[in-house]
């Protein structure tokens, strides 16, 4: 976008009608359809906006969707019993039909106007609460990409397009509205939505939006940390981890969400590269499949390297191995909490997955069946296979235990050696023979007593 469009107060607007999109009604909610249509016949403007207009111009199926309308939250509120209002930063209205919310936000306006209706303040140029209402296009002009700031309308079926958000869709590209470095500063966390938006659809971040990145990447430290919990969970939790995970490293941003895991892997290690890449991947594939994933794992997965190496450090100092590796991963976490608010939840979750791995080296009878039992064992074990590429010898550990895991409980057992002996796997490895029983001793006969 030119500098001319970026300043430009009154944005030029295009609506698109019916027949020249393919928006059809049958891929909206039902119940955003109910919102929308009670809305309208109330007398108020309502329209479908953001990442379902741009997702179903694309020829997506959002998940979610939002409205944006001439009411206030007051307004909706009194037309949905089903209502309740939300946030102080940025009032709200949640429309909730069962497990489904819909999201309804009123008009946002610029707060220049003599007489506006609400309030916004602004501290150190970061938007602290922004709830001055105003017309659909100053709205779009509060939006952050040009490509989220389109308007489904639903008394006539078309598009309003204000910012040139379709030409951007066309050209595969994301374009902030406004002056990239104003619009960082009032949120820091739009860079990390360029990111994870870009790697989710496969754009480029335009040139001027991408230039801010180094120098206010710092930012980021003040945001909100649940928020930035939320923020990690839509970039690698929703099947596109991966890429977002690249496009973070690619934009420099890395550093400033996960430091820990920018610093190990700054350091070369390639076999830790893999295992992050691979975890990523893993969750990407069980996402796609519909089947069920957890921050816990996937955060144990980022955090490895900074972890593993504090506490092979300490263990080298002479500390005691337990005690090592808790310490490292109370360092790591602690670290990391500061900036992303990982509820205690999925800490404690990670913890263990860490603190397992070096028992899995432990091959003697009653270690192993009590790893085996142990509530944690198929997380931590599928963290091992992630490890293979640390080492041959690791490779060899996941394939004793994945060997060991089918096997009926008394024929390992007796493979087993109890107690001392190496940790190779080598030195017990456990075979399909059926076990050797074990003759039972004659019980003493007692003296009777005189």
């Amino acid at each position: 976008m030119n500098s001319e469009a970026r300043n430009d107060a009154r944005p030029a607007l295009r609506i698109i009608p019916r027949e020249q999109h393919t928006i059809s009604r049958k891929n909206i909610s039902k119940a955003a359809l109910r919102v929308l249509y009670r809305l309208n016949e109330a007398g108020y403007d309502a329209f479908l906006v953001g990442g379902a207009v741009r997702d179903l111009l694309l020829g997506g199926r959002p998940k979610d969707f939002d409205v944006a309308t001439s009411a206030t939250p007051d307004e909706v509120k009194k037309l949905f019993r089903n209502c309740r209002l939300i946030g102080r930063r940025f009032r709200l209205a949640h429309v909730v039909f069962g497990p489904e919310i819909i999201e309804v936000a009123t008009f946002r306006g610029t707060g220049e106007e003599e007489g506006a209706e609400g309030e916004r303040h602004i501290v150190d140029g970061r938007i602290v609460r922004d709830n001055v209402w105003g017309t659909i296009e100053e709205d779009a002009l509060r939006r952050d990409f040009r490509v989220n700031a389109m308007y489904y309308d639903i008394s006539d079926f078309s598009v309003r397009d204000y910012v040139g958000g379709m030409q951007d869709l066309q050209d595969r590209v994301l374009r902030l509205i406004g002056d990239p470095d104003t619009r960082y500063r009032e949120d820091p966390v739009r860079m990390l939505r360029a990111a994870r938006l870009a790697a989710k659809l496969g754009f480029s971040i335009d040139a001027p939006a991408a230039a801010p990145f180094e120098e206010l990447g710092p930012l980021l430290a003040e945001a909100a940390p649940a928020r930035l919990f939320d923020e990690s969970l839509k970039m690698f939790l929703a099947g596109h981890g991966l890429k977002s995970f690249r496009m973070l490293e690619q934009c420099g941003l890395l550093k400033f969400l996960f430091p820990a895991t920018a610093r190990a892997l700054k350091r070369g290690d390639e076999a830790l590269r893999a295992l992050v890449e691979q975890g990523l991947e893993n969750t990407d594939a069980r996402v796609a499949e519909g089947k069920s994933v957890t921050p816990a794992f996937l955060f144990a997965v980022l955090l490895w390297g900074e972890v593993r190496d504090l506490a092979q450090q300490q263990i080298a100092r002479g500390k005691d191995a337990t005690e090592a590796w808790a310490r490292a991963a109370l360092q790591v976490v602690g670290e990391q909490c500061q900036r992303v608010a990982i509820p205690r939840r999925f800490t404690f979750t990670m913890e263990e997955i860490w603190s397992l791995q070096p028992r899995f080296e432990q091959i003697q009878r009653k270690k192993v069946l009590r790893l085996l039992a142990h509530p944690r064992f198929r997380a931590a074990f599928d963290f091992l296979l992630l490890r293979a590429h640390e080492s041959p010898a690791i490779r060899e550990l996941g394939l004793w235990w994945d060997h060991a895991q089918q096997l009926p409980h008394e024929t390992l057992a007796a493979a087993l050696p109890a107690h001392g002996g190496g940790s190779e796997p080598e030195a017990a490895t456990p075979t399909a023979g059926p076990a050797r029983k074990r003759r039972r001793r004659k019980p003493a006969t007692k003296s009777k007593p005189a």
